[in-house]
């Protein structure tokens, strides 16, 4: 079956289920750049300055506040121009894996969802840091879905990090093997979020546990 028949075929409530899930991008976007931004001066300032040379860093920089600026007119092309500058120009200063994202948000709300893929994927495959990496794919999996790419997502989400980002991880698959109908999985991989969330974080335990309720027995 296809997936836009699976999708006609979801009732009410699986259907409000996924418009929250979908939201999440509109919803979080900007406080998961501010998070991205957080991590990526932790990481520099991890790597060091071996990676900056001066003049590099200044010009990376210059071309980021042009982009930055470029974001907020909804300049795609400009967005495109200048972030493809960035990163082929400065791959490894901070300033790269930034404008890969920022480029991604852009084109993703341009409806240019193969860009948007791509530019993150660029994030995934070049950046070492771990916190960063789990983000980007969160992110990643939010645009594959939208792409209709759900068993890309689910692929993605399979290799779940240790730590804090395994629970989001785990969440997210749920939601998609929802839609998709998959619910014996689904139940699995909320359980799974379940236990791997933080006990202190009790209202986001409650939120999976009423995603597992919803979904009844085996």
């Amino acid at each position: 079956m296809k997936e836009r028949d699976v999708m006609r075929t979801l009732d009410l409530e699986e259907q409000e289920q996924l418009a929250e899930f979908k939201a999440w991008w509109q919803k979080f976007g900007n406080l998961v750049l501010t998070a991205i931004t957080a991590v990526a001066l932790v990481y520099a300032g991890t790597v060091g300055w071996q990676w900056y040379q001066r003049s590099q860093a200044g010009q990376a920089s210059a071309l980021y506040d042009a982009l930055q600026k470029a974001a907020a007119e909804k300049d795609t092309k400009q967005v495109r121009d200048t972030t493809g500058a960035i990163l082929e120009q400065f791959p490894r200063t901070i300033f790269a894996p930034l404008a890969a994202m920022i480029s991604a948000k852009v084109h993703f709300d341009s409806g240019d969802l193969k860009t948007a893929r791509a530019q993150l994927q660029w994030v995934i495959d070049r950046a070492p840091e771990p916190a960063l990496q789990s983000i980007v794919k969160l992110r990643l999996a939010h645009v594959l879905v939208d792409d209709e790419a759900t068993d890309e997502a689910i692929k993605l989400l399979d290799n779940a990090p240790a730590g804090e980002f395994a629970s989001q991880f785990a969440a997210l698959k749920g939601d998609i093997l929802v839609v998709k109908g998959r619910q014996t999985e689904a139940r699995a991989a909320y359980q799974t979020a379940i236990d791997k969330t933080d006990a202190k974080n009790s209202a986001q335990k409650e939120r999976l546990q009423s995603k597992l309720d919803a979904l009844g027995g085996a």
